[in-house]
């Protein structure tokens, strides 16, 4: 039987399968979508046709593409055209920033900032719509922070929204308020959404064009796969429409996962199940939040935050709800995400999969619980035992101040901070992502960095997070690939770099198992193949064509 000619080899001395813990020599050939074969260079020659297109990158290393497990896409999307300020160092500073964005907006439209953290600021001067108001009193102005989770507003903002000194706190979030008791500007949880109403309310057009724009970031950093997770501005600028015309269109390059809200409505959820079922674009489950953030004490612990005794924080649902809800998506088949940053969030999460697993038997489920921030210890061996994967972002270590973080959570609760160690030995699944925007960057690299130094916020490669709970390169790697795959049910077709298995690779820059650690943050994608095409090339550097 002749051998199928390939329409892509690709060769290098550095091939990381995710089947092993160090990369081999060796060459891919792909047809069509999928790699037919992987072998030795002189294995994969009789693959290589009069117009296969060869290419040999020496010692870069070639792998399995990224897959992105938690991100926000049309959120992440709208980031890009929004104004980035969490090199900010002070609530003036944030406003003159905004100033400056501003007048490259259009009359009328709502000025949008992200990342903005009081923890890193050099004085203590605390965020206030005033600020806000003294250099944009007129347009609208609404500043996410880099958790995500509460926004700074101007008056105009609240006006828009018909926020005055009189309105009530929401089930779960707050307006702040001052010791006077009147409004400050920052609203957390659901107290966010009234704002977020009016001001995401986006065109088709716009839509459309920052999602193009954030499909060709996608493809730069090699992510070939993510996971969009459910968030509450999703109310007003989700489009799931738009991503099935373009996958439609042929025009999807990553492959997107999409778990909408568990909210208890089970019929539109089997109806979108049954809609989204293309290799590009499929449903992959549905999401929830058990609590919130940790510097927006809306976490949920089993103890009283250190720096404010009166709270514990609590659920975002009642308990009962929210257990009610998971058995009852269990028993028809749907896996579940839950928000759980604190240890009763985490805990409770692990009692509502336990439950489903009582009342409905056990089954290849593969529930999963992000973040996990902080979590009691003796929850950790539960992981395994329920079959619940674990979703990490490494890069959240290192994203808000760790003195101001350890303040609030205490020393004790410090001693369970991340413990991705902890999890793999355990036998846990763990996959990997970013939670871009909530995340400084979207680039793979730093939550590779991240998860194999525990470097905290500081930047200084001395100072780690608990460095016995640092992954090997290769234990990162799987996690942001094979783990990401497993956890979306793909691991048969996505992941590794194997025979039948669909083309999704990425070539970087440098071999990652040959240089110094510090040297990670610095790697460059040369090319990333999606479904067997490729659909980025580094343009700085000369594609290694060796023949065609």
């Amino acid at each position: 039987m002749a051998i199928k000619k390939a329409d892509i080899v690709i060769s290098s001395d550095a091939i990381f399968t995710g089947l092993a813990n160090k990369p081999t020599s060796g060459a891919i050939a792909i047809l069509d979508n999928k790699i037919i074969s992987v072998g030795s260079k002189t294995e994969i020659e009789p693959f290589i046709g009069s117009k296969t297109k060869v290419f040999n990158y020496g010692n870069q290393l070639i792998m399995p593409g990224f897959h992105d497990f938690h991100l926000h896409i049309m959120f992440s999307a709208l980031s890009i055209d929004s104004v980035n300020l969490f090199e900010a160092r002070s609530a003036q500073e944030v406003a003159t920033k905004v100033l400056e964005f501003s007048k490259g907006c259009s009359e009328g439209e709502w000025i949008i900032g992200m990342q903005w953290d009081a923890g890193y600021w050099h004085d203590e001067e605390e965020p206030h719509y005033k600020i806000l108001d003294s250099v944009i009193p007129d347009r609208p102005v609404v500043l996410f922070h880099a958790e995500g989770h509460y926004v700074w507003v101007n008056s105009k903002a609240m006006n828009l929204a018909g926020i005055t000194e009189g309105i009530c706190d929401p089930d779960f979030g707050r307006y702040e308020r001052d010791k006077d008791g009147l409004l400050t500007g920052i609203l957390y949880e659901q107290a966010q959404q009234i704002v977020l109403k009016k001001a995401l309310r986006l065109t088709s057009f716009k839509k459309e064009s920052i999602f193009k724009k954030f499909l060709g970031l996608l493809s730069q950093y090699g992510i070939t796969s993510v996971n969009d997770l459910y968030a509450p501005l999703d109310d007003f600028i989700q489009d799931y429409d738009l991503y099935e015309k373009l996958d439609k269109q042929g025009q999807l390059t990553t492959r997107f996962h999409v778990t909408p809200e568990l909210d208890g409505d089970l019929e539109k959820a089997q109806i979108l199940r049954n809609k989204y079922q293309s290799k590009k674009f499929q449903f992959s489950g549905l999401k929830q939040f058990i609590d919130g953030t940790v510097t927006g004490h809306t976490a949920y612990f089993l103890e009283p935050y250190s720096d404010q005794l009166d709270i514990c924080g609590h659920p975002a649902f009642d308990r009962e709800v929210l257990i009610d809800r998971v058995v009852k998506a269990d028993k028809l088949g749907f896996r579940i995400r839950f928000h759980a940053i604190g240890d009763a969030a985490i805990r409770l999460a692990l009692d509502a999969f336990e439950e489903a697993i009582r009342k409905n038997g056990k089954r290849d489920s593969r529930h999963t619980v992000e973040h996990i921030e902080v979590i009691a210890p003796d929850d950790i061996e539960r992981f395994s035992k329920l079959g619940v994967i674990v979703s990490m972002q490494p890069d959240h270590m290192a994203a808000s101040s760790r003195e101001v973080y350890s303040s609030i959570i205490g020393p004790e609760r410090e001693k369970s901070v991340f413990l991705t160690k902890s999890f793999l030995k355990s036998g846990a699944h763990l996959a990997l992502g970013t939670d871009f925007p909530v995340s400084i960057s979207l680039n793979p690299m730093r939550q590779i960095y991240t998860a194999v130094t525990r470097v905290d916020s500081s930047g200084n490669p001395k100072s780690s997070w608990h460095p016995e709970q640092k992954l090997t390169l290769a234990e990162a790697l799987k996690a942001y690939t094979l783990g990401s795959a497993y956890g979306c049910f793909r691991e048969y077709e996505l992941g590794t770099i194997e025979e039948g298995k669909l083309a999704d690779i990425v070539v970087l820059d440098r071999n990652l198992f040959d240089i110094p650690v510090n040297e990670i943050l610095k790697t460059k994608v040369e090319l990333t193949i999606t479904d067997g095409e490729i659909v980025y090339k580094n343009k700085e550097t000369s594609l290694p064509k060796v023949s065609s």
